[in-house]
């Protein structure tokens, strides 16, 4: 699968090379607040967690993985610049019953681009490809429930609070919100 440029982003799937890009996002404690309390994370943690829970879950064809997004390089101010990502991947994929007809889309982008729109354009542009799918009949987010901006995004999104749910992660479950919506909405 291939996501299309969106009006200033464009995609490409990541992959196990690609630790060092992952590592570099996760170095701000802002960008990470809303993940583990702020703490960035170690090169260890990206090698050894982070790329193998990755390697799992990716399928290319589904475009389930994370989709690194760069600004296109007409865009002046951040020039053909990698920004964040868009995580796709079954909800649950890491619990007891992953639920492969409900995809979740999550996203982590740099705090030089908050307040942009540019995670909202990446999820939608991502989201929109993933809908396309006869299999899916949901696609869902999760986020801490003090995540505004998160949040926000899944409202523009279209999607609608769903509960508050218990979270699978490497070192254990958390609460989240999880928002919601019909695929055939997109």
């Amino acid at each position: 699968m291939n996501i299309a440029n969106s009006p200033r982003l464009c995609f490409e799937m990541m992959g196990q090379d690609d630790g060092q890009l992952l590592f570099e996002l996760d170095q701000d404690p802002e960008v990470m607040r809303y993940i583990n309390g702020g703490r960035p994370s170690t090169m260890d943690e990206i090698s050894n967690i982070l790329l193998p829970r990755l390697k799992a879950y990716t399928n290319p064809e589904k475009g389930w993985g994370i989709w690194k997004v760069s600004t296109l390089s007409d865009n002046s101010a951040l020039s053909s610049r990698y920004i964040g990502w868009i995580l796709v991947r079954p909800m649950d994929f890491f619990g007891d019953s992953p639920q492969y007809h409900d995809i979740e889309v999550g996203w982590r982008f740099k705090q030089c681009c908050w307040g942009k729109g540019y995670a909202t354009e990446a999820a939608s542009a991502v989201a929109t490809q993933i809908a396309k799918q006869t299999d899916v009949s949901y696609l869902s987010a999760v986020a801490d429930e003090g995540n505004l901006a998160s949040i926000k995004i899944m409202q523009k999104l279209g999607m609608t609070f769903n509960q508050i749910a218990q979270y699978p992660t490497p070192k254990g479950y958390v609460e989240v919100v999880h928002y919601q919506m019909s695929a055939d909405k997109l």
